[in-house]
């Protein structure tokens, strides 16, 4: 038993009851030390508990209630490298946030810092849990911080409205969650993740499973912005204030993501593996529609916010397509990728919170060459987007370049050029603004891009300094994360042992002493010359777009207007479901869940 895995989430959640319960009569100063220090104690200590489960999988079980004769009596924490890994990115972005709000959010009331502290602690709990009813009431409590946060801002309309079509959604989300749930204890009796693959091995696929597997992925795509589950994100993730949109784009979508993963590898591999063809083919379709539609969202966007959180979705859908290759390689891809682009785009959110407090402005046209005056934030923009495009060796580039191999061991070679044209479309569009708003290129106007309301600044008295050296942090770290030695061979045989189930089974149902890890050689081993292609296609790519943003009103009517003609419709069909009415939303997540359960009812039984 390990007791480091309590105290990543013990830590935060404590000390936000502590500074609630002495919001009226501590000094100011008391209750930022409190919160600081717990957020960095907390990532210390998940740092720790990484580094031990490194040499083994470890596990905590609560109130000694261990596992007797390979049966969980319990509920437990489950340290693997990935689950702990997700635990100290969600922590080490809350404490970034938290230092970035300090002087950000100066006015701001006390519970802004325990929210945070409480969405840092339910997010590193969701990424330990290795129950699959807790996993619920981390999903849970992640929620009801994550709505408050979101519509922090109550007496503007766009956070109110922002707040309530996430809350709504993610309900509606929990309860799918909640009724799988249900079905597999009802079929098994246990709620353990290790003890139901162990409970469903050896059965044949029936209807049941199918639903259950159904449900439980439907809400969780819903947390992880994957089409059409991700209608309501750009609403509540860009109306909340910039270091919470840190947190919410750089961690807690990629926290669905982690648990599809587990929920297939632990529980339901031993059933459908036989049928692994057609859950890759359903979950492959799922993330090139989300990798694809976000680009595309992403370049019609003026309100900077909005276009991180849909260039997030766009990632979401690579890292769903790495997912589902269903290959160690990949799933290694998909782990690096998470964190390089999980510092980039706090990052760059924590950029957007620069130029909302220097600027007073948020909207790329309104901006248009007020950003010269700034040149921090023009650098940290432009190197967040160089970041974002996967360019050998520059920050998500290790995470695309494996899950590439990925497909193209699995035989879908044709992945590799979607994802080299959602890239380059994506970080294009963030190229486009970085010139327009730092450099004063391109026209004033663009009736192409989607018109936002505007956004009230921030404290006006921040300490800029201060952010400037928050942002520079998470964008360097970003930006290494593909030249670290050794973190390529460490993700792979992370991912390996993530597979493994029956070594997850034998540690925590029997207590068996996990295997010595082996020896790894720390150097950076070098990329394939497609991926290295790719990544420069991507560039090249990303160039393009961001001149045709600026300046395609130059391009002779000819050739505009039978574009616009084949073009228009679509894309008026997909700029019309993103509504901000929540009952299209909840329609659209009913719908998904629907198809889902019909195409797998068809494929895997």
């Amino acid at each position: 038993m390990s007791w480091l895995l309590p105290l990543p989430v013990a830590i935060p959640l404590l000390a936000s009851a502590l500074v609630v319960a002495c919001d009226h009569f501590a000094p100011k100063w008391v209750k930022d030390l409190i919160v600081i220090g717990a957020a960095s104690a907390a990532t210390v200590f998940a740092a720790l508990a990484l580094v031990q489960a490194e040499r083994g999988d470890i596990v905590h079980w609560f109130g000694g209630w261990h596992s007797d004769h390979g049966v969980a009596l319990g509920v437990s924490f489950v340290g693997e490298p990935f689950g702990a890994g997700m635990a100290v990115l969600a922590l080490g972005v809350t404490t970034l946030a938290l230092l970035y709000s300090w002087t950000y959010l100066r006015a701001a009331a006390q519970t802004y810092d325990a929210l945070l502290l409480v969405l840092g602690g339910g997010m590193a709990g969701f990424a330990l849990t290795g129950d699959v009813f807790n996993m619920f009431v981390w999903f849970e409590l992640i929620g009801v911080a994550a709505y408050a946060l979101s519509g922090f801002k109550v007496e503007e309309i766009g956070p109110l409205q922002g707040a309530v079509n996430f809350a709504i959604s993610n309900t509606i989300a929990g309860y799918l969650l909640l009724i799988g749930i249900a079905l597999l204890y009802g079929r098994t009796g246990t709620l353990n993740l290790v003890q139901l693959g162990k409970s469903l091995a050896g059965h044949p696929t029936d209807r049941l499973t199918v639903v259950a597997f159904t449900l439980l992925v439907a809400g969780l795509l819903a947390k992880a912005a994957i089409a059409p589950f991700h209608l309501w994100h750009a609403d509540a993730h860009a109306v909340a204030p910039a270091p919470v949109c840190a947190v919410f784009s750089g961690v807690m979508i990629q926290l669905g993501l982690l648990f599809v993963a587990r929920v297939y590898w632990t529980v339901f591999t031993p059933q459908l593996q036989m049928h692994a063809a057609a859950v890759r083919g359903l979950l492959l379709a799922l993330g090139v529609v989300t990798m694809l539609v976000g680009a595309l969202m992403c370049f019609l966007q003026r309100h900077l916010k909005r276009m991180l959180v849909f260039s997030t979705i766009a990632e979401a859908g690579i890292m769903l397509a790495g997912i589902a290759l269903l290959d160690p390689r990949s799933l290694a891809g998909t782990a690096d990728l998470v964190l390089s682009h999980g510092l980039l785009k706090a990052g760059l959110f924590l950029v957007c919170g620069l130029v909302i407090v220097q600027l007073r402005e948020v909207d790329e046209l309104r901006l248009h060459g007020a950003g010269r005056r700034l040149p921090f934030s023009a650098v940290f923009w432009l190197a967040g987007t160089i970041g974002m495009i996967g360019v050998p060796y520059v920050g998500v580039f290790l995470g695309h370049s494996l899950i590439e191999d990925g497909a193209v061991s699995q035989h879908v070679e044709w992945l590799q050029p979607l994802m080299m044209i959602a890239a380059g479309v994506t970080a294009g569009t963030l190229l486009r603004a970085w010139a327009r708003i730092f450099l004063g290129w391109g026209p004033r106007d663009d009736q192409l891009l989607t018109h936002e309301p505007e956004e009230d600044p921030a404290e006006q008295r921040s300490f800029v300094p201060l952010m400037r050296a928050t942002a520079a942090v998470a964008l360097a770290l970003g930006l290494v994360v593909s030249v670290v030695p050794g973190l390529e061979r460490r993700t792979e045989e992370a991912a390996k042992r993530f597979v493994d189930r029956k070594a997850l089974e034998a540690q925590v149902l029997h207590g068996a002493e996990p295997a010595a890890p082996p020896r790894l050689a720390h150097d950076i081993p070098p990329p394939s010359g497609a991926s290295v292609a790719y990544g420069m296609g991507a560039a090249v790519l990303a160039l393009a777009v961001a001149a045709f943003g600026l300046w395609r009103g130059r391009l002779p009517f000819s050739l505009r207007r039978p574009a616009w003609r084949a073009l228009g419709p679509p894309i008026g069909v997909i700029r019309a479901a993103h509504s901000g009415i929540v009952g299209d939303y909840v329609l659209w997540i009913v719908a998904g869940t629907a198809l889902m359960g019909a195409v797998w009812a068809f494929t895997l039984t």
